[in-house]
C-alpha cells in the first residue's frame, strides 16, 4: 500500500471518529447534519484510495467499525507530582468525583499525546510524558464504564504546576498519596495507590496473564493430524 494511500485510510478513520463523537454529543438537528456529513466525507476519502470497495461497501465497513463493539475501548490518564510529590487529580463535573486528568483516546493521536490532550483540556496544563506507569484492564480494577475499558497511565512532567480546570472539571488540585480524597471516579481509587507503588519501584504494571489458565478457542487452530 503505498503512503498516500495509507494516510487518505488514516485521515478517512479520524473523520469517521470524529462524525460518531459529533453525532453522539449533538446538542441539535444541524450538528446532528454536519456530524453525518463529516461521516460522508470520510466514505469519500476512503473511496479515493479504496480500489476494492463502492463506496457503498466502505460505509458498511465503517458502519460497523465502532472499536467499542469490537474490541476494548482505551482510556489515558495523566500523572502528574509536584516538588511535594503530591498527586494532581481533577474533580469531575458529571459526577463529582476526583480523578486523574484523563479520557478516552483520540484517533490521530499517539496514547501519550491523547494524555496529554486530555490534562490540557481538564486541568489546563502542558507537560512531557516521562514513562509508561502501566496498563489496567479496567474490570479488575474497579472501572464503572459501560464498555470493557483499558487504562493506560503515563508519567507527566510540568514545568507550570498551576492548574486552571477546564469546562469538564470542577476543580484541580494536588493530593498527598496518604491524604486521598474519598470520593474518587471508579477505578482510580485503586489505580492511584498502586501508581505510587510503580513510581517507587521503578516497575511498569501490566495484569498478569498466561495462557495455561486462559480458555482458548481453538476453532482458528488446524485440524490435529492423526496420521
Amino acid at each position: 500500500m503505498s503512503d498516500l494511500k495509507q494516510k487518505l485510510f488514516l485521515i478517512a478513520d479520524e473523520m469517521r471518529g470524529m462524525a460518531g463523537v459529533g453525532k453522539h454529543y449533538a446538542l441539535n438537528v444541524y450538528e446532528v447534519e454536519r456530524a453525518d456529513r463529516i461521516g460522508e466525507l470520510a466514505i469519500e476519502v476512503a473511496a479515493l484510495a479504496d480500489e476494492d470497495h463502492t463506496p457503498a461497501e466502505i460505509k458498511t465497513i465503517f458502519d460497523d467499525a465502532s472499536l467499542l463493539h469490537v474490541s476494548p475501548a482505551i482510556g489515558v490518564d495523566a500523572l502528574v507530582l509536584n516538588a511535594r510529590e503530591e498527586i494532581l487529580l481533577i474533580r469531575r463535573k458529571d459526577n463529582q468525583k476526583w480523578a486523574m486528568p484523563g479520557g478516552l483516546a483520540e484517533i490521530g493521536m499517539t496514547l501519550p499525546e491523547s494524555a496529554l490532550k486530555e490534562l490540557w483540556e481538564e486541568a489546563g496544563m502542558r507537560g512531557e510524558v516521562k514513562r509508561l506507569l502501566g496498563m489496567f484492564d479496567g474490570r479488575l480494577w474497579g472501572s464503572t464504564a459501560k464498555v470493557h475499558l483499558i487504562n493506560v497511565v503515563f508519567q507527566v512532567q510540568c514545568d507550570d504546576l498551576t492548574p486552571a480546570p477546564g469546562i469538564e472539571s470542577l476543580d484541580a488540585q494536588f493530593f498527598a498519596r496518604d491524604h486521598l480524597p474519598e470520593a474518587m471516579h471508579g477505578g482510580h481509587s485503586t489505580r492511584v495507590p498502586k501508581c505510587f507503588e510503580l513510581l517507587d519501584s521503578g516497575n511498569t504494571y501490566f495484569d498478569p496473564a498466561a495462557s495455561a489458565h486462559i480458555a482458548l478457542s481453538m476453532h482458528q487452530r488446524p485440524p490435529a493430524d492423526h496420521t
